[in-house]
């Protein structure tokens, strides 16, 4: 399964370049391992917006799998509400991008992410949310890969 790693950070100046080792067919070396310097060894990044859009596809595919009854046309505002709201907190808290990036992804602004983390974080004192919410937790950690992911922490 491919991983997606959000990183918005950058090398230092000081950073040594990554030393790969291998193992390979004596050329002048006399046995021992060659050594070849890597520069400009990234990791592959995806955008902060782009992130934002598959953990909110997943969040609404898992809310679709979880719900038991079909979304009715005057419940469809309050869950799509809910389902961004689950995103943004989840992007915060799993992916640890900044209230400004999710925001703006969302196109909302920064203190609207801040709500929508409260009124999630207030939530999981439900256990049956707070099992759900673990549920995408585990999932997006899962599709991004671990930590070391996001612009602060």
């Amino acid at each position: 399964m491919h991983q997606f790693i959000v990183s918005q950070r950058r090398a230092s100046r000081n950073s040594r370049p990554a030393v790969l080792e291998t193992k390979g067919e004596e050329t002048g070396t006399a046995g021992r391992g060659l050594r070849r310097v890597i520069t400009g060894l990234d990791t592959p990044t995806v955008a902060s917006a782009t992130a934002c859009r598959i953990v909110r596809q997943l969040v609404l595919e898992m809310t679709a799998l979880a719900s038991e009854r079909p979304l009715w046309r005057r419940d469809s505002r309050r869950s799509t509400c809910h389902v961004r709201q689950i995103s943004m907190y989840v992007c915060h808290v799993v992916l640890q991008l900044s209230l400004s990036d999710i925001g703006a992804a969302f196109g909302r602004d920064r203190t609207t992410v801040g709500h929508a983390c409260n009124v999630v974080e207030d939530r999981r004192d439900d256990a049956a949310f707070d099992a759900f919410v673990s549920a995408i937790e585990r999932v997006v950690l899962s599709v991004f890969g671990p930590a070391g992911i996001g612009s602060h922490g």
